[in-house]
């Protein structure tokens, strides 16, 4: 009986394992494919940081997650992985599943209506949002980062092809610049880039570039189908662009957003309207 009862505890044991590696191997049944690759999003990463002269002139890190929140790539852009802050490689990554995971489709298809159904944001939209009193207060609580994904591996893999991020959820929220949503030439929301490793304005500059490197921001339909919360009474060809719009609270603490969706400025920020104008 004894030995009978230790064979089910240890097969009960396998069985869990099993079930857990399961689980872990299924995450690699995704929307990767079509999205940029591991080389794609480097050469992007590399270009856009050499091309932004705002910000620290720091290097960067990158992250691709699919629509579902796995993560397809993690490059950065320095010679190895300690010339950009390795803190910022898993905010780049909780960057993007933020955008992915508060955007939505541009195309009527989205809801059948025929009405727009399509709203893109950007991280750097949430910052104001989330402060006391704001509209989405408390969403950086919401979905935390998934840490046995983001520090499992061996850290000499880290920004390789062969990240231990990749083929995983990584979840988290972040709410200032950096994380971008992803849109094919068919308005739809494939996935997301996060990058981080500069100030946040930088970050949210340089992500703007690497999307537009990749030529993943079809967004240009935005003044009628995708709109972002600055670009249709503002800049159209901008839609998630950082808005800068964040004035002092007479009563002190942190500024007040009279859109509610702005982001404060940075050390050395660029001038964002100079940004390559979303494509069609």
């Amino acid at each position: 009986m004894r030995i009978r009862t230790r064979c089910l505890f240890v097969g009960a044991l396998l069985s869990v394992a099993a079930t857990s590696a399961f689980a872990r191997n299924d995450d690699m049944s995704n929307g990767c494919a079509a999205l940029p690759s591991y080389s794609d999003l480097k050469a992007a990463l590399s270009a856009a940081t050499i091309a932004e002269g705002s910000g620290l002139n720091l290097q960067m890190w990158g992250t691709i997650v699919d629509r579902d929140g796995i993560v397809c790539a993690v490059a950065f852009s320095g010679v190895n992985r300690a010339a950009q802050w390795p803190g910022s490689r898993v905010i780049s990554a909780q960057k993007a599943n933020t955008a992915n995971s508060f955007s939505l489709d541009g195309s009527s298809s989205s809801n059948g209506s025929g009405m727009p159904a399509g709203l893109s944001l950007s991280t750097a939209n949430l910052f104001s949002a989330v402060q006391p009193g704001g509209s989405l207060y408390g969403l950086q609580a919401s979905n935390p980062v998934e840490t046995e994904v983001a520090y499992q591996g061996p850290s000499s893999a880290y920004g390789t092809a062969a990240d231990p991020m990749v083929g995983h959820k990584i979840g988290g929220v972040n709410v200032f610049g950096g994380g971008l949503a992803l849109y094919d030439s068919k308005h739809r929301v494939v996935g997301a880039i996060g990058v981080s490793g500069d100030t946040s304005c930088a970050d949210h500059f340089i992500a703007w570039r690497v999307r537009n490197n990749l030529k993943f921001d079809h967004l240009a339909a935005a003044s009628s189908t995708l709109p972002g919360v600055g670009g249709v009474a503002k800049d159209p060809t901008h839609p998630d662009n950082i808005i800068f719009d964040i004035v002092p609270n007479p009563n002190g603490g942190t500024g007040i957003s009279p859109g509610g969706f702005g982001h404060p400025t940075c050390i050395n920020t660029g001038d964002q309207t100079m940004l390559p104008p979303v494509i069609p």
